[in-house]
């Protein structure tokens, strides 16, 4: 037997850089034209001057380590200097907190900083998560993970927390209660005074999810658009998530995670020294962290700032009234609830008129997809999601235009002949 043979696929010799790169870009053929405006998820584009931005920084920082923060300084200021950014944007000012490697980290780590809160402060042997079934499947992750019992309470025809349901969720075994401004699946922000109001009277932990929303919410109160209020303003709000890798524009994968007060930063961090390397503390998921992202993220808020990030959440809101606009005006179509943000869901409309035919979402996807769209597909009910950015504004009325067509198309057209998609009863 030959130990010596090279792992199946790997070459024996190396290959000349310019065709190892060639080869990646060919890869790249098929992955979704993201920078066209034709992806309504997963990547988010700031415009070609952020990218640049960010790249450079990358560069800066492609082989860093914030595993160590007394070897790289500058990562522990950067860490340091967006996370007190995030704090002033979202009215917490003793707030502290830390960067994740993206929006499921930062739920785990404040569903872990929820359970060792309750177990260190109440005792708790049972300790529960109560949330919505609009909640994001990272807290369900968190409770499997960390030994948490999840309740699970249902939502209003509007989309948002059933308060009466989670009101009789609620009690003494209870860690962690959950809320997002917006949720993901349909875009609505939730009722958090009220919600962060039943976490205190029980002295659980209250997270706000605003992973979609922590960089666009911000901005778009300073442009007019209120929604109730939702970060630190409201008391009892414990701890709040929010993605700089999505509507912050930063490349992935870059996160904050921010609890209202040092004190309750601590229960998040791990502080081990029983073992023969010394004492070894993490604040999060992670032992080694890539400093590219950390510093991208300090890079693109530095070059945007207030004013750049109005801008861009300006031309967000306004691409999303446009779809939303759209989308009501074709025959058969609805968008769930009322979402007024970047956030939004599409689905068959179940009171159109009879002689109209229904339309089958998924075989709308498909047709979408066959038009160079991405749209991902979610249920229940049976409906098309979209995650708006500055990056769609490009291609918003080629979009429309489109979305009519297939429309028309997956249920057969004016004259309701039969078509290669099957229609929902």
């Amino acid at each position: 037997m030959n130990d010596h043979v090279p792992p199946t696929g790997l070459p024996e010799s190396g290959r000349p850089a310019d065709d190892v790169l060639a080869d990646l870009t060919a890869k790249r053929s098929h992955d979704v034209r993201w920078a066209d405006g034709r992806t309504f998820a997963l990547v988010f584009d700031g415009g070609e001057d952020v990218r640049a931005v960010a790249e450079e920084a990358a560069r800066l920082y492609l082989h860093e380590n914030a595993l160590n923060t007394l070897a790289f300084p500058s990562l522990g200021s950067i860490q340091s200097e967006i996370c007190g950014w995030t704090a002033d944007l979202l009215h917490g000012p003793e707030a502290a907190g830390f960067l994740t490697s993206g929006g499921t980290e930062s739920i785990l780590c404040a569903v872990l900083a929820a359970r060792d809160r309750a177990v260190a402060e109440r005792g708790l042997t049972d300790p529960e998560i109560v949330l919505p079934v609009s909640a994001h499947a990272a807290f369900h992750k968190g409770a499997h993970m960390f030994g948490l019992r999840t309740r699970t309470v249902p939502v209003t025809d509007g989309w948002t927390t059933d308060l009466d349901a989670m009101a009789d969720a609620v009690g003494p075994d209870t860690a962690l209660v959950v809320t997002s401004a917006p949720q993901y699946p349909q875009g609505t922000v939730d009722p958090v005074p009220e919600v962060a109001s039943m976490a205190a009277e029980v002295g659980a932990s209250c997270h706000v999810d605003a992973c979609m929303g922590g960089f666009v919410l911000p901005f778009a109160e300073m442009e007019g658009r209120t929604t109730p209020q939702w970060d630190f303003r409201v008391d009892g709000v414990t701890s709040i998530s929010a993605d700089l890798h999505k509507l912050g524009y930063a490349p992935k994968g870059v996160s904050v995670i921010l609890h209202r007060s040092r004190e309750l930063r601590r229960y998040q961090t791990f502080d081990f020294d029983g073992w023969l390397a010394g004492r070894y503390i993490t604040p999060n998921m992670q032992g080694t962290r890539s400093g590219l992202p950390m510093a991208a993220a300090w890079a693109v808020m530095q070059y945007l700032g207030v004013d750049g990030y109005r801008r861009l959440v300006r031309t967000t809101l306004e691409t999303a009234d446009s779809i939303r606009a759209g989308v009501r005006a074709i025959d058969g179509l609805r968008i769930l609830g009322d979402p007024v943000h970047h956030l939004l869901a599409m689905s068959a409309d179940p009171e159109m008129d009879d002689t109209i035919r229904r339309i089958d979402l998924f075989a709308l996807g498909e047709a979408m997809a066959d038009r160079g769209w991405h749209l991902d597909r979610q249920g229940p009910p049976p409906s098309l999601h979209m995650t708006v950015s500055a990056g769609n504004a490009k291609a918003v009325d080629e979009f429309l235009a489109d979305l009519s067509q297939a429309t028309e198309h997956v249920r057969g057209g004016p004259t309701g002949e039969v078509t290669q998609y099957a229609t929902l009863e």
